[in-house]
């Protein structure tokens, strides 16, 4: 029996000594805020507006630090070709940008941990550079705003500098890869202990450093838009009893077909991955049109209805749909800033559906795609 049944069933136990009349009377009443819907859809009201719109093309993708294979440059082509020729004025990716991590580290009962896993250290650019992290965000605004055609070598690794003291390590590195080999090294704000991050950061295993950085150097963009959001996080709790019961019930949720088909999925791309177009066809696969249903009957869905007395699986559910309300908020606020973008939003890709349904419903976003750019 679903979670929605049960509830129907309590309620009828706990009323069932009621009159008729007065049950009718509950039934009727209740019965319009049931099947209540607005009015108001936003997402029919698209304008036009003045001007180019913001067309939105939204990438699910494996995370790539966990493949079998390691990316390489000529296996990554194909997918990073398709894209360049969309042509993307700016690309948002699933990191925690340096303000929101300057935030969660003035809460660390709460964030400790998130910081640990999501937040690079900036202390060393901080060092290096004299700004704490929103001076660094302020001074790369300013720069930008007045950023040259041609930026000379040493103001991009000024730049290069200032983004990693304000915890954008992605936009330090398109700066880093805009330059001649021959000019990525110290100096202008970049010190040894830089360098040698940045040098690291190009060979790092990971959608942000080998697809979305790459390709924005490739295309000339300055810089990444980092998106993603935990504010929602919260530490797990202290009883080693509650853990294990939330842990189990979403265990047992997640074992059902759908999660069977994505995993069989899963390891037949895997199997191909270094074959010629296997990384193409991975994004082709997650980008495909019934991906998302198929990761919400997996996922989500099955965590809905999973009937722990807990709610545990309810819990987890709000957790996600707030973080991913949150990451949308995050990319509406640059196209507000900027209306006319060609945005290119990189993320995993359990998040795609949440990030469509819910950009959709923007009066000023267009959804692209990924199919079709992908073939």
């Amino acid at each position: 029996m679903s979670l929605h049944r049960r509830l129907v069933s309590s309620r009828w136990r706990r009323w069932s000594s009621a009159s008729a009349g007065g049950l009718l009377l509950l039934v009727s009443a209740a019965a319009p805020a049931q099947q209540y819907r607005p009015s108001f859809h936003p997402e029919v009201l698209k304008g036009p507006p003045a001007g180019p719109p913001n067309d939105v093309l939204v990438l699910g993708t494996g995370h790539l630090s966990a493949l079998s294979e390691t990316p390489t440059p000529a296996m990554l082509a194909p997918l990073l070709d398709r894209l360049a020729s969309w042509g993307p004025t700016a690309i948002a990716t699933e990191d925690l940008s340096g303000l929101q991590c300057d935030s969660l580290r003035r809460y660390p009962a709460r964030y400790a941990e998130t910081v640990a896993a999501y937040c690079p250290d900036p202390a060393p650019a901080g060092r290096a550079t004299g700004l704490d992290v929103p001076a660094a965000n302020a001074e790369a605004e300013r720069l930008l705003a007045n950023w040259p055609t041609v930026p000379s070598p040493a103001q991009r690794r000024h730049l290069a500098a200032v983004f990693l003291a304000a915890g954008e390590p992605g936009s330090a590195l398109v700066q880093w890869l805009s330059l001649a080999p021959a000019e990525r090294r110290r100096g202008d704000g970049l010190n040894d202990e830089l360098v040698d991050l940045l040098a690291r950061a190009e060979r790092r295993r990971n959608e942000t450093n080998l697809v979305s950085a790459v390709l924005a150097a490739r295309l000339g963009l300055q810089r990444l838009w980092s998106v993603d959001d935990h504010s929602a996080d919260a530490p797990d709790s202290t009883d080693p009893a509650e853990r294990k019961a939330a842990g189990d019930a979403i265990a047992r949720a997640w074992d059902n077909p759908a999660t069977r088909a994505r995993q069989a999925e899963d390891a037949l791309l895997a199997k191909n991955l270094a074959q010629p177009g296997g990384i193409l066809n991975m994004y082709r696969a997650y980008n495909a049109p019934g991906a998302p249903a198929l990761a919400y009957r997996s996922d989500f869905g099955a965590a809905l209805v999973e009937p722990s007395p807990q709610r545990f699986g309810r819990q987890y559910v709000g957790y996600w749909e707030t973080r991913n309300l949150r990451m949308v908020a995050n990319i509406r606020d640059v196209l507000g800033r900027y209306p006319g973008m060609r945005l290119l939003a990189i993320v995993g890709a359990s998040h795609k559906g949440y990030y469509e349904a819910y950009l959709n419903q923007m009066h000023d976003v267009r959804l692209v795609n990924a199919s079709a750019i992908l073939r």
